[in-house]
């Protein structure tokens, strides 16, 4: 009995360890700059986060356009990690004004009641996401495999919710696009997905000729290419 008593106490033991271990780890790797955001990325505001004490977690600041672009910024003060994997930006007594939580590689999301969901980003990689999207903006065409033109259509910056933006045909495409008529378009994991009204979507992937190619590829293979 005392024997079980002691595996389960040194399992406990072990597990409150590896999570502290973990906890460390995770504060090294979230020293830097940071993109706070809107999903969409209509209000952005940059953390750096350091690894100096404060008074109940560690440093961090804020630029000083964050309180006005983001007004509940205005009470964070520090942040932490709380738990295995829980980034906390925090007040100066130690309470939460929003917790993340890592959704995937470099990527972080956050809720808050009322207001909605927020991501907090590397700022490098939000700053190349950034650039991908403004690349993105223009007219396009729409290619078959051989070359003929089969529809034209316009991406633009104007948000359309759900990380959406806005996205138009033009005059004469053939029945196949027409019919399922894409009205928004995003970037997502590196791909651009054109979306119709009913939430279908089509997705394109950059290939080595700089062209977008619709996936799954075909025998008869559906290029945009920038006009």
């Amino acid at each position: 009995m005392w024997r079980a008593f002691g595996t389960v106490i040194l399992s406990a033991l072990l597990a409150s360890a590896a999570a502290a271990q973990d906890a460390a780890s995770m504060k090294k790797e979230m020293v830097g700059q940071w993109e706070l955001a809107t999903t969409e990325r209509s209000k952005t505001c940059v953390v750096t986060l350091t690894s100096e004490p404060a008074a109940k977690g560690l440093k961090l600041t804020l630029e000083p356009d964050c309180a006005k672009t983001l007004p509940f910024t205005k009470a964070i003060v520090a942040w932490d990690v709380k738990g295995l994997d829980i980034v906390r930006l925090e007040t100066a007594d130690g309470d939460s004004v929003i917790d993340f939580t890592e959704v995937e590689s470099g990527i972080f999301e956050g809720h808050r009641d009322g207001e909605g969901i927020y991501i907090l980003q590397n700022l490098v990689a939000a700053r190349s996401l950034a650039k991908s999207m403004e690349q993105m903006i223009g007219d396009w065409t729409m290619v078959r495999g051989n070359g003929r033109q089969v529809c034209g259509l316009t991406l633009t910056n104007t948000e359309a919710g759900n990380d959406n933006f806005q996205a138009f045909l033009k005059p004469r495409c053939d029945a196949q696009i027409a019919g399922f008529g894409p009205t928004m378009w995003r970037l997502e994991h590196g791909a651009m997905l054109l979306v119709a009204p009913n939430g279908d979507s089509w997705r394109f992937e950059a290939d080595d000729n700089a062209q977008w190619r619709k996936v799954p590829d075909t025998a008869d293979p559906l290029i945009m290419l920038r006009q």
